[in-house]
């Protein structure tokens, strides 16, 4: 068709990914898949039930635009729990269609055309242009590896009367880090008196290994008073393709994103928030998934001892990263592609997740699958070089 129409972008450095070209090379060499953050085993059996229950129940119209009482009550009970922090159910807790539409909504209520936000790469790749999408600056701040720790001196010299906003994301992806007391203490300092709003991005909250703890916002009173906190229930229950998240903030935040949430999306789904709320009246379900994947690290990192693969070890998250530079000068893009064509395994290459590709020869790979996927994947990666 004669196409009369054109359409200045408003997101003109979005093309195909590495991600979409990785996810077709390795269908074509029907790969070993250990890229993707997804599960590839079952949910709760009892949470499937419920949603079947609250279908047959009559539970398929629109739910309430915050989210079921019921629901926002068990997430309120389950932060104060947790994390000593009470939130008001009616006007603090917002059940969304996933955590990537209460980062996005949060965002466009909160940031505005001219404001600079404080970002750190590698960062999820949905961050950048969400943030140009309102007409803001993302101000990007690099870590570095292997350690990718956050260097708070530069983020007080990048800081400015424009910026509004702070996007954390703990435990972290692709790196596997978390923040630490110090994060914490840093963080404090450099925004207390301002009016800077951290978003945080939690989606990993119950994904802490080695007995470690997970700072919230929600956990720092003088940080969750100007705090955003994201969540997932896909993936604390292994449902991603749910598409259900929730978000926390302080009312006088919370009443903006309201009003951009109603509009983008209304209403999660309604059978789903129902099977949800049954299920976290069974703590269990999400207390557990901390040592459930710490199990599936160590298998892997195990099974990895043997490869000629450096491990960087992981703090949290479904990710572990591993670099190779000793091994070739590719960049690590090609090295992936290798990887998959010559050994049948697809990794992510880290620079994926840097707008400008900054390329440190370090590869991520996923643990959430189940452990026959792990070992086999481990296998073929031992035979590297040989």
């Amino acid at each position: 068709m004669h196409n009369s129409v054109t359409v200045p972008s408003k997101l003109p450095h979005v093309g195909t990914t590495i991600f979409t070209v990785i996810g077709q090379l390795a269908a074509k060499h029907q790969a070993i898949n250990l890229s993707q953050g997804a599960p590839n085993f079952p949910c709760s059996a009892d949470l499937v039930r419920y949603a079947h229950e609250a279908m047959q129940a009559g539970h398929n119209q629109y739910a309430p635009m915050s989210g079921l009482p019921l629901l926002r009550e068990a997430i309120a009970a389950k932060v104060e729990t947790l994390y000593g922090q009470r939130y008001d159910v009616d006007d603090e807790v917002t059940v969304m269609a996933s955590a990537s539409e209460a980062l996005f909504s949060s965002i466009a209520a909160l940031v505005h055309p001219g404001d600079e936000v404080i970002v750190f790469e590698p960062a999820f790749d949905s961050y950048i242009p969400m943030i140009e999408l309102q007409g803001a600056t993302p101000v990007v701040i690099k870590l570095a590896a292997p350690e990718f720790t956050i260097p708070w001196d530069e983020v007080a010299a990048r800081i400015t009367p424009r910026t509004r906003m702070i996007l954390l994301n703990t435990p972290h992806n692709p790196t596997g880090t978390v923040l630490s007391d110090t994060d914490i203490a840093r963080l404090e300092a450099l925004t207390e008196g301002s009016n800077i709003i951290i978003l945080s991005d939690e989606v990993y909250e119950h994904v802490v290994f080695d007995g470690a703890l997970h700072h919230s916002m929600s956990r720092h009173p003088k940080l969750a008073a100007r705090s955003v906190v994201v969540t997932s229930f896909g993936k604390t229950f292994h449902v991603t393709g749910w598409r259900v998240g929730y978000c926390l903030a302080p009312r006088v935040l919370m009443d903006e994103i309201r009003k951009v949430h109603q509009f983008a999306m209304f209403a999660a789904d309604t059978p789903m928030q129902y099977a949800l709320a049954r299920l976290m009246a069974e703590p269990a379900h999400y207390l557990g998934l901390s040592d459930f994947y710490q199990h599936k690290r160590d298998l892997l990192s195990r099974a990895l001892a043997d490869s000629p693969l450096k491990l960087i070890p992981s703090q949290g998250s479904f990710f572990m990263l591993a670099s190779f530079g000793h091994l070739t000068d590719e960049s690590d893009s090609d090295f992936v592609q290798r990887l998959i064509v010559e050994h049948g395994v697809a990794t992510i290459p880290v620079s994926a997740f840097y707008r400008d590709g900054t390329d440190q020869q370090v590869i991520r790979l996923s643990f959430a699958k189940d452990d026959v996927t792990l070992l086999a994947g481990a296998e073929r990666l031992c035979r590297i070089g040989g």
